[in-house]
C-alpha cells in the first residue's frame, strides 16, 4: 500500500487563501514510477475541519484509488503521512503539540529516519537492525540514551501512525518497535551551586541578567517562561506572576504542561528587585517583554543562549563554581538554578509537596528523582542521626 489509498489532504496557501489540496500517487504510464498528483478541494474557510474536506472528495466523487495501486509502503512512505497529517496538519483539531516539539518530531524523522531507513520495505525492517543502528550512533556520534530513545519512540510513532490509518496491518509484528530495546537512563547528574555561588554570580551580572537570574533562582521559573513574561504578567497587589506563555527557539509558545501554567509566588523583597529593574528598563509597559532585547527595540526578549554564554557562565566560573573550573566541558545554564532551589528547599526540611507546587510539576516524584540533590554534608548528618539512634549515644562519644 502506498501512503493512503485514498491520498491525504494538506492545508496550502494559494491565491485565493487557505485552501485543501489533495494529494496522491500515481504510477506514471512512461517508467511505471510513483509520482505525486495535487488537485485544490476547496478553501478552508468553507471547509473548517479535514472531515468536511473529505466530505467534499467524496462529493466531487475523487477515485485516487487507481488500479495501478502497487500494494508495497517503504518507510518513507509512513514517514511523509505521518508529518503530513500528525505533525505538520494545522487543521488538525488534536493538534495541540507546541512548535518546539513539531520542530523537534520533524527533524528527527527527515535528518535520522528517513535517510537510514527510508527506502526499505516498511514490513520487512527488522528489531535487531534498529537495534544495531542505535548503538552506532552511540559508538560513532557519542550520541546518550535519552537522545536516542527519542529515536525509537518517534521511529514507533510512526508505525502506529500508519497502523492506525491502515497504511499497515494492526498487528504487534507490524511495528518493529514493539520489539526494540533501547535504554532511556543517563549519566547526567546536573550540577548545584550553593545560596552563597548564586550570591557571587549576581553580583558579577549586570542588572537584567543579575534580575532574571535571581527570579529563576527564587521561584524556579524555566529560563523560557521568564523570557515569555510581560509586565502585565506581574501582580504586585497579589504577589504573583503569572506563566501565560513561554519563548523558545524565537518564537511565543505555551507553558510546557498544564501544571506549569500555575502562578509563581513573588515575595515582597523580589518585588523588589523587579520594580527597580521595571524603573530602569526602556520598556515597562504592560504588554512590554520583562526582559526585552534592546537590540531589537524591545520586540523580543534576550535570547537565552547568549545570557548563558556571556554571562551566566562566565560568571559562574568567576564566583569558584568547582564543576567548572579547569576549562571542564559540562552543562551549565538557568536549568541548574532550578536543580539548585530544589535541593536547597529538601535539604533545609521543606515538605516535597510545597516544592512541588513551588516548581510547578505535575508529580512530586519527578520533584524527588530527578531535581532533589542532597548535599555530602546533608547525607553524612543524616548518617549520623541513624548512628545515633543505633548505638544510643552521640556519634562524638562513639568515636572516642
Amino acid at each position: 500500500m502506498s501512503r493512503n489509498q485514498r491520498g491525504w489532504l494538506r492545508v496550502e496557501e494559494r491565491k485565493a487563501g487557505e485552501t485543501w489540496v489533495l494529494r496522491y500517487n500515481v504510477t506514471r504510464p512512461s517508467d511505471g514510477n510513483r509520482v505525486e498528483h495535487t488537485k485544490a478541494i476547496g478553501l478552508l474557510s468553507h471547509f473548517p475541519t479535514e472531515a468536511t474536506a473529505w466530505a467534499e472528495v467524496e462529493r466531487q466523487n475523487l477515485n485516487v484509488n487507481k488500479p495501478d495501486f502497487k500494494g508495497r509502503v517503504t518507510f518513507a512512505d509512513l514517514c511523509c503521512h505521518y508529518l503530513d497529517h500528525e505533525v505538520l496538519n494545522p487543521a488538525r483539531k488534536q493538534q495541540t503539540k507546541a512548535h518546539t516539539t513539531v520542530e523537534d518530531y520533524k527533524r528527527i524523522v527527515t535528518k535520522r529516519l528517513v535517510p537510514r531507513f527510508g527506502k526499505k520495505d516498511a514490513l520487512r525492517i527488522q528489531p535487531l537492525e534498529i537495534e544495531t543502528w542505535l548503538d552506532s550512533l552511540m559508538d560513532e556520534e557519542q550520541l546518550q540514551n535519552p537522545t536516542l530513545d527519542k529515536y525509537r519512540r518517534q521511529m514507533f510513532l510512526v508505525y502506529k501512525h500508519g497502523q492506525r490509518y491502515g497504511l499497515i496491518p494492526r498487528t504487534q509484528e507490524a511495528n518493529p518497535l514493539r520489539f526494540v530495546r533501547q535504554s532511556s537512563s543517563s549519566d547526567y547528574e546536573a550540577i548545584v551551586i550553593t545560596a552563597e555561588n548564586t550570591f557571587e554570580i549576581l553580583q558579577l551580572m549586570p542588572q537584567l541578567e543579575r534580575t532574571l537570574t535571581l527570579l529563576i533562582a527564587a521561584t524556579g521559573l524555566r529560563i523560557s517562561e521568564c523570557l515569555g513574561l510581560q509586565w502585565g504578567d506581574v501582580d504586585w497587589e497579589k504577589q504573583k506572576i503569572y506563566v501565560r506563555r513561554a519563548w523558545t527557539r524565537g518564537k511565543i509558545g505555551r507553558p510546557k504542561s498544564k501544571a506549569s501554567k500555575a502562578p509563581v509566588p513573588l515575595h515582597a523583597l523580589l518585588a523588589t528587585f523587579l520594580r527597580e529593574w521595571k524603573s530602569n528598563t526602556l520598556y515597562s509597559k504592560p504588554d512590554d517583554w520583562v526582559f526585552a532585547s534592546e537590540r531589537l527595540d524591545g520586540k523580543q526578549p534576550r535570547v537565552p543562549n547568549m545570557l548563558v554564554e556571556d554571562h551566566l557562565r562566565p560568571a559562574a566560573v568567576k564566583a569558584g563554581v568547582p564543576e567548572l573550573l579547569g576549562g571542564q566541558k559540562v552543562r551549565f545554564g538557568f536549568h541548574n538554578l532550578r536543580h539548585s532551589l530544589a535541593s536547597f528547599l529538601v535539604d533545609s526540611g521543606t515538605d516535597p509537596k510545597t516544592v512541588q507546587d513551588l516548581l510547578r510539576q505535575a508529580d512530586v516524584q519527578t520533584t524527588l528523582k530527578f531535581y532533589a540533590h542532597s548535599k555530602h554534608a546533608t547525607k553524612l548528618a543524616a548518617q549520623g542521626q541513624m548512628l545515633e539512634a543505633i548505638l544510643q549515644r552521640p556519634v562524638s562519644e562513639a568515636i572516642n
